[in-house]
């Protein structure tokens, strides 16, 4: 039985972990502040594509991962009991203006071919896409049925209840046995940024709000670059901003007050919803801005997994598969942007 060291417990070391475990190996995740305790733990949730145009590797490794979703966090619920909240509920955009409609159907032809008729890219009048749609200058909205939404923090949890049931360990501390993967975020980051000298990747902060509504089995919307989403517990996220420069890594702050009202003034609706939660975490972004897989640049034998940053959680599904055919089999299928050496 292969024996497999995961040092990191948020969405990349948990997905890698489940992966290995069900393919037999003995495995053991190591995490000092325990299962989803940075980013991943966080609340949004958006399981968004890249647009169907200018199509290359990481895009069409994400349309795998998330065409593999509703497959892989079934598995994960049915072994450990715990929803994840995952849901593959679209999404809606308003349509600006006359060269946003051009773009919105030259996509929707795209879609056609590049996501293999497994999901659907098209423009619908804001009267046929249902009661949760914001307003849109055009009275067009683009509908996609790729986009899926899940609870990040409850999605680490589902995980972290699977994999102790089939009897992988979740430890704070301990050696390493067999190979070992580090999927440790920007700690991990941050050791590649001083043995090199120079920014591998980075961190951006993201502040974002959880209200309490009960939209129901609603698409989330992207509305001038704000994701709303509905959970199935009777909340709804909004999300989030992108800060390069920061003083408190998780103090929320102007910018998340300014997030939520942009927010009820494209869903009036939310108007006067209790705000539940607020939240403010740092995004591991590689140099690259791909996720960062393969042979570990500074640990030699071992592997690393990082990197996440905005998309961790879509691409979570297919970067398990194939990190755990790279670690258990010696097959490598880590596209060449994905490679650690993208962002040396």
């Amino acid at each position: 039985m292969a024996e497999i060291t995961i040092r990191g417990a948020g969405i990349f070391g948990l997905s890698i972990a489940w992966a290995c475990s069900r393919r037999g190996a003995r495995v053991r995740v190591i995490d000092p502040l325990g299962p989803g305790a940075g980013t991943s733990g966080g609340i949004v949730g958006a399981l968004a594509p890249h647009v169907p145009e200018n199509w290359n590797d990481k895009k069409a490794f994400q349309l795998d991962s998330l065409l593999l979703a509703e497959a892989f966090w079934a598995g994960v619920e049915a072994t450990g009991g715990l929803t994840a909240g995952y849901g593959r509920s679209g999404r809606l955009q308003p349509i600006a203006d006359e060269a946003a409609l051009d773009l919105a159907r030259t996509r929707a032809e795209n879609a056609k071919t590049l996501w293999q008729g497994k999901a659907d890219w098209r423009i619908l009048p804001v009267d046929q896409a249902g009661p949760w749609c914001p307003a849109s200058p055009t009275g067009l909205v683009i509908h996609d049925t790729l986009s899926a939404r899940l609870h990040p923090r409850r999605a680490c949890a589902a995980l972290a209840a699977a994999l102790r049931a089939a009897g992988a360990e979740i430890s704070a501390d301990g050696p390493d046995r067999g190979a070992v993967i580090h999927a440790t975020g920007m700690s991990g980051l941050d050791e590649l940024n001083r043995a090199f000298g120079r920014v591998v990747g980075s961190a951006v902060k993201g502040q974002a709000a959880l209200l309490h509504h009960a939209a129901g089995p609603a698409p989330q919307l992207f509305v001038d670059g704000l994701h709303i989403i509905p959970h199935d517990d009777g909340t709804v996220a909004i999300g989030s901003t992108s800060e390069r420069a920061f003083d408190d890594p998780t103090g929320t702050d102007a910018a998340l007050d300014a997030l939520i009202e942009r927010a009820t003034s494209a869903m009036p609706v939310l108007h006067g919803a209790e705000v539940i939660e607020r939240w403010a975490g740092l995004r591991p972004r590689s140099k690259s801005r791909a996720p960062m897989l393969g042979a570990h640049p500074l640990h030699d034998g071992q592997f690393i997994a990082n990197g996440g940053f905005k998309i961790g959680f879509g691409m979570a599904p297919k970067i398990a598969e194939v990190m755990a055919d790279l670690v258990l089999e010696g097959r490598d299928a880590i596209p060449e942007g994905f490679r650690p050496t993208a962002s040396l």
